[in-house]
C-alpha cells in the first residue's frame, strides 16, 4: 500500500507529488498511457514513488486525479466499485473552453457534486485554486498556499487537510461538498487572471489566500 495515488504526469501532478514527497508520503504515480512519463517524473522528484499506468490497481486510500473533468469521469467509469470507500480529491475547474465565459456544469451544481453522483468514493474538493508551479514551491511571496477544502465526509475532509498540513500548506475547510460551487468559481477567476496578458503580474505564479485578522 501507498499513502497517495496521483493520476497524471502534468504540472498539477508534479506539484502534488512534490508536496507529497515533502510530507514524507509514499506515492503511486499513474501515467495515462506512457509509463515512461511517470518513471521520468519519479526519477526527477525522488522519494518513495512507485509508477504505473491508468487502469492498474489503486494502492492508496487517497486518490488524486490531476486531470480535467472529462478525464475524471473516465477514471470513475474505469475503476467503478474499486473506488468505493476511498477518498477521491477533485481538483478540477470545469471551465467551458468553447466560450471561456463560465463553467460547464449544471447551474446550482459543481464538478465535485456531479462526480459524486457517479461514484461510491468520498469526493472532496481541494487544490482547484492552486497552480502546479506554486504547489511545487509550496508558497507564494513567502506565504504557504491555502488549500480550500469542501466535503461532506468528516474523516475524508480530515485526511485531505492532514495531507495539506503535512506538506507545508495551510488547509482551510470551507464547508460541505456543495461549497465546491463557490470554489470552482474562485478557481475560474484565478485562471482568468493568469490567462490575461494585460495582467503580467498574474502569470500562473499567484495564489488565492484568505488572511485572518489575527
Amino acid at each position: 500500500m501507498t499513502d497517495i495515488t496521483i493520476i497524471g504526469t502534468g504540472n498539477m501532478a508534479r506539484g502534488l507529488a512534490t508536496r507529497a514527497i515533502a510530507a514524507g508520503k509514499s506515492v503511486q504515480l499513474l501515467a495515462h498511457e506512457d509509463k515512461a512519463k511517470a518513471d521520468a517524473l519519479a526519477a526527477e522528484l525522488g522519494g518513495q514513488i512507485s509508477t504505473g499506468v491508468l487502469g492498474e490497481e489503486l494502492t492508496s486510500s487517497l486518490v488524486i486525479p490531476a486531470v480535467y473533468l472529462d478525464a475524471a469521469k473516465d477514471i470513475l467509469a474505469r475503476y467503478g466499485d474499486s473506488l468505493s470507500g476511498k477518498v477521491y480529491v477533485d481538483i478540477t475547474n470545469p471551465i467551458d473552453f468553447s466560450t471561456f465565459e463560465g463553467l460547464s456544469v449544471p447551474a446550482g451544481s459543481s464538478a465535485a457534486e456531479e462526480l459524486q453522483k457517479a461514484t461510491a468514493a468520498k469526493v472532496i474538493k481541494a487544490f482547484n485554486t492552486t497552480f502546479g508551479a506554486t504547489l511545487a514551491e509550496g508558497a507564494v511571496a513567502g506565504q504557504p498556499l491555502d488549500v480550500l477544502i469542501a466535503g461532506d465526509d468528516a474523516a475524508a475532509v480530515r485526511a485531505v487537510a492532514d495531507f495539506a498540513a503535512a506538506a507545508g500548506l495551510n488547509p482551510v475547510v470551507v464547508g460541505p461538498q456543495r461549497r465546491a460551487q463557490q470554489l470552482e468559481q474562485a478557481g475560474f477567476l484565478h485562471i482568468l487572471l493568469s490567462a490575461n496578458d494585460q495582467l503580467p503580474a498574474y502569470q500562473w505564479n499567484s495564489a488565492l489566500k484568505v488572511v485572518p485578522a489575527a
